[in-house]
């Protein structure tokens, strides 16, 4: 155990090249290779011969997080638990290696160099987040303090360049998974990097009934709804030969806008207490109004007389209480073409001024 304590030296990550593109494989590259190491060393240890437990800070599908102190240092720490029977040891070892070399910008969790296996589990320690996460704090209808709010977004758009410019997305941002390191938002980190991707590689296109989800990935959506085992058929009406009617799921490119999108309802969550719709999906409602509203412009260039257009140029009525500044940013972050989509690292720009028209709105 002494030995991967005195691992708590965070390594450091031999970037020489300028190349945005160089780096990401450079870092993609060394997070394969310290995979490697780490599943060398990686030992089996009773967890209660070094750690007391005081109690559990969080849990979700992958596992569970436990505040606990090492008892021969006094030192303490989170583990993070993830089940064995739905964790690949893989899928761990990048997780935890990712957070232990790549985060070491302020706002991301970053992992102490503890990691073990118990019969039940494979577990890393990482710094505590002791006062719960974004999602706890923001009051339903009413939403967060917009001081706050342009606290968080300057930190969490840090964080996620930070991970852009080493090649990496999130592809998981949501209130849930940003932690608070004091009771008023001052200090968050995002955390929980089990969906995190190198960019550019190719995954499943997977939709999910959420406006998190992204409008690209709603071509899934419809994908999921055809069965290509019953549009082909031979003269006798069988399928082909080894066609089991099964949906063919489509491979997508990860691409960073994922991230720049699901930052931008964040922001609208912290303002509002709410989302702007219940799904991203061209038949909802609410969503459909803000396409027509941020698309004005496009649509104006097809066959419509004026008086349409401004019916178009109208603001959607869930961001009418956005000063033209947040209004800006929020269109930027939620364009619909993920290629023309904003990126966190132009946040900044917009920071300083008043986000809200009414300070009453929310209130």
């Amino acid at each position: 155990m002494d030995r991967l304590i005195n691992r708590e030296q965070r390594l450091e990550i031999p970037f020489q090249q300028s190349s945005t593109t160089a780096n990401m494989t450079t870092a993609t590259r060394l997070l394969d290779e310290l995979c490697h190491l780490t599943v060398q060393s990686l030992e089996s240890l009773e967890l209660s011969d070094h750690f007391q437990v005081i109690k559990l800070l969080g849990e979700g599908s992958y596992g569970k997080v436990m505040l606990a102190v090492h008892k021969k240092r006094g030192t303490p720490m989170a583990l993070k638990f993830f089940l064995r029977e739905s964790t690949s040891l893989l899928s761990f070892l990048r997780e935890y290696n990712l957070s232990l070399a790549f985060c070491t910008h302020p706002s991301l969790t970053s992992a102490l160099g503890i990691a073990f296996s118990t019969p039940t589990h494979y577990v890393f320690a990482q710094q505590p987040c002791l006062y719960g996460d974004l999602y706890d704090v923001i009051v339903p209808e009413v939403g967060l303090d917009e001081s706050h709010v342009q606290g968080v977004a300057s930190q969490i758009s840090g964080a996620l360049s930070h991970l852009h410019s080493l090649g990496f997305v999130h592809r998981d941002v949501k209130p849930e998974n940003i932690f608070l390191c004091d009771s008023v938002c001052r200090w968050v980190k995002l955390g929980d990097f089990g969906m995190v991707k190198a960019a550019g590689t190719r995954v499943p296109c997977v939709w999910y009934s959420s406006p998190y989800c992204t409008p690209e990935a709603e071509v899934a959506r419809k994908g999921e709804e055809i069965d290509l085992g019953n549009s082909e058929v031979d003269d006798n009406g069988n399928k082909p030969k080894g066609d089991s009617g099964k949906t063919q799921r489509m491979l997508v490119y990860v691409d960073p806008s994922t991230d720049s999108w699901a930052l931008g309802i964040l922001i609208y969550a912290m303002l509002m207490g709410s989302l702007p719709w219940s799904e991203t999906v061209s038949d909802n409602t609410a969503y459909k109004s803000y396409l027509q509203w941020s698309n004005w412009e496009g649509l104006a260039l097809q066959d419509r007389g004026s008086d349409q257009i401004e019916d178009f140029h109208q603001v959607a009525t869930q961001f009418a209480a956005f000063t033209p500044l947040a209004t800006s940013l929020l269109k930027s972050l939620l364009y619909p073409q993920p290629r023309l989509r904003g990126r966190p690292d132009e946040v900044g720009r917009y920071l300083g001024g008043a986000w809200l028209s009414d300070k009453d709105v929310s209130r």
